[in-house]
């Protein structure tokens, strides 16, 4: 095996990890309801404060990952996550859990972006889209995990035992990315900066017209597809549809799957249709907007099988990793490891913001039963998303593609 695709394959299984983190609480949540006694809002709380500390944690991180390499920083963070893991199998309040999400969360904040600048440094930019979107692809596969396989896992251990196996496979992931690979390219600048200088960095990188032309629409879109397939997707099928706990299960994993094949069928696509004449950013945002259609159909609960609109709204939710390929087009490649961390963490506060501001709208509304909600709870929730990826897409697509940035 070949040290890049050593390289492809441990990053990939990191971010693998860090999803399974993102969504585990989809099946953690009945039994923490029922031992713990979550409402709706702790429960957005508490799985969002995993998007918190991931977020705090990018401003630092960016300038790690220009400094050091993706390789050596995601594969000594990563060990704060399994610490993490424990702290939340071991803890029996709501401090206590919060406080495991957060440090998890911190421990996988880089899984993704490291992910993305290791491939930038290893692979040619014209692979790039289709090495990223199979990297999202196999990642992404933890999310099908949170769905029926992790119901039968947790018919069978608890979910303490559960989180404690979390941080077994996470000590792996360290093991792999430290000793299983090694660094391919030089880095522009290996001079330790300061955390002055990572301010300045990161704060000239967003004082650009072009970063928020480019991912203010995918933001607002990546924060409410995690929100929602994290954990209200359950929710959102037992309250508003119905649907047995079964049934609901089954189209969690199916949603999961379609994310991995949205990330790596767009990848596969995205230079063939530049050879169209469609550019990579228009096309991004054309399966964004693809997507926020999707929301509206689901939302009008039009009469066709649910399972086809979950699986497009996974498909298309998943295509969101082409605009790191929009990125590295733009912004020069020095700058690839704190760009690619001011977007998670413009991503992951969205995540955090969104996921507990459904779990406040929900408790507007009296609950049926412990833990049930009225439709008009959930749908009220969606439509307030929906009216902010609208209006971000109206901007995305009435600006001009911006020029390749030389200056930074």
């Amino acid at each position: 095996m070949t040290n890049s695709t050593r390289i492809f394959l441990f990053f990939s299984f990191g971010y693998f990890v860090s999803y399974l983190y993102r969504g585990v609480n989809i099946g953690f949540s009945g039994f923490l309801i029922e031992e713990i006694g979550l409402s709706a809002a702790d429960l957005g709380l508490l799985t969002s404060l995993y998007f918190l500390g991931f977020a705090l944690t990018q401003i630092p991180a960016g300038a790690a990952l220009d400094t050091w390499g993706p390789r050596k920083v995601n594969g000594v963070l990563v060990l704060v996550a399994a610490v993490g893991s424990v702290i939340f199998a071991l803890s029996d309040t709501m401090w206590g859990l919060m406080l495991g999400r957060f440090v998890i969360g911190v421990g996988v904040a880089v899984c993704l972006g490291a992910a993305f600048q290791a491939m930038a440094l290893t692979f040619p930019t014209h692979r790039l889209p289709m090495i990223n979107g199979a990297v999202v692809a196999l990642g992404g596969l933890g999310g099908a995990v949170v769905g029926t396989p992790l119901s039968l896992v947790l018919d069978v251990i608890t979910w303490r035992t559960a989180s404690f196996w979390l941080a077994a496979l996470t000590v792996m992931v360290s093991l792999c990315l430290l000793f299983g690979a090694h660094d391919t390219a030089p880095l522009h600048n290996r001079k330790r900066p300061t955390m002055g200088d990572q301010l300045r960095g990161t704060w000239e990188i967003a004082r650009t017209r072009a970063f928020w032309q480019i991912l203010l629409f995918p933001s607002i879109v990546a924060g409410t597809f995690y929100a929602v397939q994290s954990l209200w997707v359950k929710p959102y099928l037992l309250d508003v549809n119905g649907l047995p706990g079964a049934t609901v299960d089954g189209l969690v994993s199916l949603l999961g799957f379609a994310a991995v094949f949205g990330s790596a069928a767009s990848g596969l696509v995205a230079r063939r249709v530049e050879r169209w004449g469609i550019s990579l950013y228009h096309f991004c945002g054309l399966l964004l907007a693809l997507f926020v259609v999707t929301e509206v159909l689901i939302l009008l609960d039009v009469p066709l099988p649910r399972a086809f609109f979950w699986i497009s709204y996974g498909f298309l939710g998943g295509t969101n990793a082409l605009i790191y390929a929009v990125l590295v087009e733009t912004f020069p490649r020095h700058t690839l490891g704190r760009v690619g961390t001011s977007f998670n963490m413009l991503v992951f506060f969205l995540i955090f913001l969104f996921q507990n501001a459904v779990g406040w709208v929900v408790e507007l509304w009296e609950p049926i039963s412990v833990g049930v909600y009225p439709a008009q709870a959930h749908i009220a929730a969606w439509v307030i998303l929906l009216a902010l990826q609208t209006t971000a897409g109206i901007w995305y697509f009435a600006s001009k593609q911006p020029k390749k940035l030389e200056h930074l």
